[in-house]
């Protein structure tokens, strides 16, 4: 989106959480939010891909994002999601906790991930935003999930 000014682009972004990490994925890596239904089991498949849904036709794994960041995981409730995100070629779904809103930023209000970061989130964390002033939402980068996914198997 422009602004008024004509001088920066407004990128949208899907707040989501997990645990009580608040997480952002880009608005064009995402194709569709689903309630949360049971993946079909993969044998062998570590915890971190719980399973494959299908999704009009489309085949997904999903990837637990809590697993994939190095938090605990948590059984299912009313408020988790499965959100299709995409990059490039590939496609699947990401297990969230929830869903909070669809947020705009401008390239501005981005600022570099702390240093202090480790394994996993320090490699998947592409930015930081200060939401409201006062709440930091990690900036994920879709193409680093899948990567930290294919080491997982």
């Amino acid at each position: 989106m422009q602004s008024l000014s004509g001088q920066s682009q407004t990128s949208a972004y899907l707040y989501v959480r997990l645990a009580a990490e608040h997480v952002a994925l880009a608005g064009t890596a995402v194709r569709e939010i689903m309630r949360w239904r049971t993946p079909t089991p993969i044998p062998g498949a570590p915890p971190t891909i719980p399973g494959l849904i299908n999704q009009r036709g489309q085949i997904l794994p999903v990837i637990d994002g809590r697993l994939l960041l190095g938090l605990p995981a948590a059984p299912p409730d009313r408020a988790t999601r499965l959100i299709w995100f995409h990059h490039e070629q590939i496609d699947a779904a990401l297990l969230v906790d929830a869903v909070v809103d669809l947020i705009f930023i401008e390239p501005g209000q981005l600022e570099p991930p702390p240093i202090n970061l480790g394994g996993a989130v320090q490699r998947a964390v592409q930015a930081i935003y200060r939401y409201r002033n006062d709440l930091s939402i990690a900036i994920l980068d879709p193409a680093t999930l899948f990567v930290l996914a294919q080491e997982v198997l």
